[in-house]
């Protein structure tokens, strides 16, 4: 299955948009998002996807203060770019007071992962970075699993405006150093192929 879009009024206001997004019944399993001020549902990721994040996660926990988590399913809000996305992993501090159960700012966030799948490859290339660069994300990691040349890892960073900086590229096998305030190394080769 691939991903669907539901059409809305055009005019509508952000927070309009996101109600409708908060309060439909959504099918069971699926990811819903806002992207460009569109509604996407997407099935649930594959099992290969979930490997991936939990790899990832897995190294992640290691370094991470006692006062951030990594979520799964948590939407981030990026109202300027109309968006409303569920990265594969959100690295935030736990916030004290959360403005809503359903989400929680962007800026908070200090590392995104998306792991790319086959039917939304593009959002995670072009739509998604260009929303976490707004909201000033300082790190987002991309594995992309059906990247033109072969699967691929890349690791985004000094967000200006809405374009983000190459920090590192590398194939599937590879590794890849993320930055301090995490310093970890994480090995691309424990990522199953397709």
């Amino acid at each position: 299955m691939s991903a669907l879009t539901v059409s809305q009024d055009p005019d509508q206001n952000w927070d309009d948009l996101v109600r409708y997004w908060e309060e439909m019944e959504w099918p069971e399993g699926s990811k819903v998002e806002i992207i460009e001020g569109i509604i996407t549902v997407s099935p649930a990721p594959a099992f290969r996807h979930n490997v991936i994040a939990a790899r990832i996660q897995r190294r992640l926990y290691s370094v991470i203060p006692e006062d951030w988590e990594i979520f799964q399913t948590l939407a981030i809000a990026v109202p300027s770019r109309m968006g409303m996305l569920i990265p594969d992993l959100v690295v935030a501090p736990v916030p004290d007071r959360p403005e809503a159960d359903s989400h929680i700012p962007a800026s908070l966030a200090e590392l995104v992962v998306e792991v790319t799948s086959k039917s939304n490859a593009r959002h995670d290339r072009v739509s998604k970075p260009a929303a976490y660069a707004t909201a000033g994300i300082p790190l987002y990691l991309l594995v992309d699993r059906w990247a033109p040349g072969g699967p691929t890892v890349t690791l985004y960073g000094e967000p200006k405006g809405d374009v983000y900086r190459v920090l590192a590229a590398v194939k599937f096998g590879d590794p890849i150093k993320l930055p301090e305030p995490f310093g970890i190394t994480i090995d691309t080769g424990e990522f199953p192929f397709d």
